[in-house]
């Protein structure tokens, strides 16, 4: 009997230790199942996560990534704005405060909190004027080519040189189209010869591409006083790739044949144009004084060049975008000078309004003793007014030129003229003008302003004449 209930044992043991064998195995077999389960759901996760696409949340900006002050654009890498092709930024980024809903640290254009556009003009720190363009008040010539058929030439206007031109499109605008060869385009007026004013204002729309893209050649604004009598120049040159841009002009002065020139490079320029877009030009002609300006930006300023009678524009059709739109055409401008109230007495004045209005100050109130240079006391006071305005505008230098009538012959009258413009520079020195912004030029009888045959007339011809140089 103890022998049978022992076995009974025994194999209710090996039963026990079989199921619990069987159990670990399970448990065993489920654990491996999870953690298999659990490590294959990482990788899937990961292989998820690798498969969508980047966002600028989850990649960071590369290490030197700058955003364009210009347009906003972030994460450029490179010297300029990979968006509108600006150049970065150097130095510490200026800041400013929206006056719309008061947002602080704005460094574009816009305001980062309510969108509003950064007030165009920047906290001056000088009294320095550049934008005091006024455009005429009568229209004498206009066209926008918005009634022109895309690949005809434009109606308004004739064409000389070599080469082609014809109406095209840049970002919905129409504009003439320098399509091969060298051309001069002008417009197509009553008067072909001489149209300008003496005083007038000149503007024309030009475009510039985006970095990196093919851009245009030079382009050129000539004025002549015939047909092929050039006067003046002013020509721009604008490649995009680096970019690279510069502006020469030469302008001949009045009744001479000496000429004023200038030259700006890059860094002078780049700064006043608007890559990708259309760029507003601008002329103001006033008697003698010439003014130019890039979108509203005077960058040259000549105060005595000769006065034109006819444009035209050049160029080349051997880039992308060489062209021109928007030409406007007008009669007036701003005054020559708007000057404040000055302290000189009201005899100085006369001086100093007709160098503004004319560029030089004529008198026949120096006079001279009979073939002599020497001056009457009578004329003190007439260099007294001369003195003072001299005095008052110290950087002005003058060219002093003596004059005669006919009577005598050349080889008396040309040392005697001159003799006497020197005497007036120690007359002016003696009142403490500066001799070195004096220069005496003897004229004799070789530009007379009224006939010579009658008193009356040589007494006109032997004059005084100041020329602000």
């Amino acid at each position: 009997m103890k022998r049978i209930l022992l076995l009974i044992v025994a194999l209710m043991l090996a039963c026990s230790l079989a199921s619990g064998q069987s159990i670990l195995e399970r448990l065993r077999q489920k654990g491996r199942e999870v953690i298999e389960n659990v490590v294959t759901g990482q990788n899937n996760n990961q292989q998820e996560e690798a498969e969508q696409p980047e966002t600028s949340q989850q990649a960071p900006a590369a290490a030197g990534a700058w955003t364009c002050p210009d347009c906003g654009h972030t994460g450029n890498t490179g010297k300029f704005c990979e968006e509108c092709g600006a150049k970065q930024p150097t130095g510490e980024v200026a800041t400013w405060d929206c006056p719309e809903c008061g947002h602080k640290g704005n460094t574009g254009k816009f305001c980062e909190e309510c969108g509003a556009k950064q007030s165009d003009v920047a906290s001056a720190t000088t009294e320095e004027v550049k934008s005091d363009f006024v455009r005429g008040s009568v229209v004498l010539f206009q066209d926008d080519f918005k009634n022109e058929q895309v690949g005809e030439f434009p109606s308004k206007w004739d064409i000389q040189g070599e080469g082609n031109a014809e109406t095209a499109v840049i970002n919905g605008q129409k504009y003439l189209h320098f399509t091969a060869g060298y051309n001069f385009v002008e417009p197509l007026m009553e008067n072909m010869k001489s149209y300008l004013p003496d005083v007038f204002t000149l503007e024309w729309d030009f475009f510039c591409s985006k970095q990196g893209e093919l851009g245009q050649s030079s382009m050129q604004l000539i004025f002549d006083m015939e047909r092929d009598t050039r006067v003046g120049l002013f020509e721009l040159a604008y490649r995009s790739y680096n970019p690279d841009c510069w502006i020469q002009y030469d302008y001949s002065k009045p009744n001479s044949e000496d000429a004023v020139t200038g030259y700006l490079y890059n860094d002078e320029v780049i700064p006043y144009i608007k890559a990708g877009q259309w760029n507003h030009f601008a002329v103001s002609f006033n008697k003698r004084a010439l003014k130019i300006y890039i979108n509203d930006n005077r960058i040259v300023n000549l105060p005595n060049v000769q006065a034109p009678e006819r444009f035209k524009f050049w160029s080349n059709g051997d880039y992308k975008y060489v062209g021109f739109t928007n030409v406007l055409l007008c009669a007036g401008a701003k005054e020559l000078y708007e000057r404040e109230t000055t302290n000189l007495s009201e005899a100085a004045k006369a001086v100093e309004q007709a160098i503004a209005q004319t560029g030089k100050f004529v008198t026949n109130n120096i006079l001279f003793d009979t073939g002599k240079a020497t001056i009457k006391p009578e004329s003190e006071p007439e260099i007294d007014k001369v003195a003072e305005y001299m005095k008052a505008n110290p950087t002005a230098r003058f060219e002093v030129q003596g004059h005669t009538d006919s009577q005598g012959s050349d080889k008396v009258n040309d040392p005697l003229s001159q003799e006497r413009a020197e005497a007036v520079v120690k007359a002016l020195e003696a009142k403490g003008v500066d001799p070195f912004n004096l220069r005496a030029v003897g004229k004799g009888s070789h530009e007379p302003v009224a006939d010579n045959s009658t008193d009356a007339g040589r007494a006109q011809n032997r004059r005084v004449e100041f020329i602000k140089k």
